[in-house]
């Protein structure tokens, strides 16, 4: 592939190629060195062989050895099925004044390679940098306008920006990102959807279906893909239009079913109508290596909070963090018995965590990807599992009346695995599950307002990741 470079000759130049990807970094030796890290680390998920039981349809469990490999689903993606859908997508913004993205597809013109000034940003060194490298990606652009994600930061600051080579999707597809680097100069991602539709698969499923009958939706995805798809479902489905319901409303799905050395994963989630071809609401999975990863709206926002706080279906939370009685002794009775006798003084303990209050057998799932640390009977917590996260975190699932079959200490776990049941051992008042979420060892309250998680928001070296997989995997733009 020809090298397009700028003229910066204090900057040192990379190009490599990961999985598919060519990346060109332009910046400092070690900001290079660090670029490359994080891309082949995002792109290929440091994960071991998992082993799936024949018997058991979770194929969420990760064995410590002895892994087996589970067979592919439904039909491969290849470039062409993305033509199934056209039509015409508005542009959505986010509410999130801190970050936001903008999506369009701009009508071609003779100045298109000053396109971020077109688009409002009034960055000169962007700008210059954009016209130096684009020169020929523009070249093979196809169609009458050019798809862009854009993500602005706060005070417009530049977050990220993703262009395609025309809203054809096939195999001669191209997708650039333009992320700033912190030594303030520019870095360029490349992407072929000859490269990636190779592990896709695109599903649809009418919305009735995924709102209400679970058993149709089940006959297209694993099990914890269903848990996940109905928690995305939940948080984007936009409750002002309930009429939707009633229609042909489709949900559209891009998965990647996995193999022996990675986890099936929900990579797109959009509510359609089908006859219009209009976007009703939308979610993307933004894989990341220092900690887990999540799911973001095209316009931003982080539905992340709602997976680590619904390990279950729960009738209500019970208790939350606050003060709870501890039990108190009370004062012996006076010898010659003519004294009135004290009542006995209060105590209180900290309660730390969340009670789901349940019936007995309830399903619990495991709120993210992680490993068993611990599995079994543990004092007051009666029987406990605790997973560990990427990024120091844990979560505990506490007074479980039974484990998943499968599990041991040492097992990796997909989110949504189901792990274990609702029970009412150890000091518990009755049937309930006790749920923490630790970062560094100290409890973090998640229904906290204040509470805001790397997990939660988007990072600077997040965004990038956003406005591809949004050009990359969301329904065509078409102008």
């Amino acid at each position: 592939m020809k090298k397009i470079v700028g003229q910066l000759p204090y900057l040192l130049i990379n190009v490599f190629k990961v999985a598919g990807l060519c990346l060109v970094v332009l910046a400092s030796s070690a900001q290079a060195q660090q670029a490359s890290q994080t891309t082949k680390a995002s792109k290929t998920p440091q994960i071991k062989q998992k082993a799936v039981s024949p018997s058991n349809k979770q194929a969420g469990i990760q064995l410590k050895e002895n892994s087996l490999n589970r067979s592919t689903k439904s039909m491969e993606l290849n470039p062409e099925l993305f033509k199934r859908i056209e039509g015409t997508q508005s542009n959505e913004s986010g509410v999130n004044l801190d970050y936001r993205v903008q999506r369009g597809c701009l009508r071609r013109s003779f100045n298109e390679e000053n396109l971020p000034a077109n688009l409002g940003l009034e960055n000169r060194e962007l700008n210059d940098f954009f016209k130096s490298q684009t020169k020929g990606f523009f070249d093979r652009m196809r169609g009458n306008c050019i798809p862009y994600a854009l993500a602005l930061g706060s005070r417009n600051r530049f977050e990220s920006l993703s262009v395609m080579n025309g809203p054809i999707q096939d195999a001669k597809t191209e997708i650039w990102t333009f992320t700033p680097s912190a030594a303030g100069n520019f870095l360029i991602q490349q992407d072929y959807l000859r490269d990636e539709s190779k592990r896709f698969t695109e599903i649809q499923l009418p919305l009735s279906a995924v709102l209400y009958d679970p058993k149709k939706v089940g006959d297209k995805l694993p099990v914890e893909l269903v848990w996940e798809l109905n928690s995305i479902i939940k948080q984007i489905y936009p409750e002002e239009n309930n009429s939707l319901e009633n229609t042909n409303s489709i949900v559209r799905l891009i998965v990647d079913f996995g193999d022996k050395e990675r986890w099936a994963q929900i990579w797109a989630v959009e509510i359609i109508e089908p006859s219009s071809s209009e976007v009703f609401a939308s979610a993307f999975w933004v894989e990341r290596n220092d900690i887990p990863g999540g799911f973001y709206t095209s316009s931003g926002e982080s539905i992340e909070r709602t997976f680590w706080t619904n390990p279950l279906s729960y009738r209500r939370i019970s208790r939350g963090v606050g003060s709870v009685r501890a039990s108190s002794k009370r004062a012996a009775p006076p010898k010659n018995g003519s004294a009135v006798v004290a009542a006995p003084k209060q105590r209180y303990r900290t309660h730390m965590g969340i009670d789901y209050s349940a019936p007995t057998g309830t399903p619990i799932f495991s709120v993210a990807t992680g490993k068993v640390v611990h599995l079994g009977y543990s004092g007051a917590f009666g029987n406990l599992i605790i997973l560990e996260h990427p990024g120091n975190y844990r979560t505990y699932y506490a007074h479980l009346s039974g484990y998943n079959t499968e599990l041991e200490v040492g097992n990796e776990v997909r989110r949504g695995l189901e792990i274990g049941y609702v029970g009412s051992t150890g000091r518990s008042t009755g049937p309930h599950l006790h749920f923490e979420l630790r970062k560094d060892g100290v409890y973090v309250d998640p229904y906290a307002v204040k509470t805001q998680l790397d997990l939660w928001n988007m990072r600077d070296s997040d965004s990038g990741l956003l406005t591809r997989e949004i050009l990359l995997l969301g329904t065509p733009l078409i102008n």
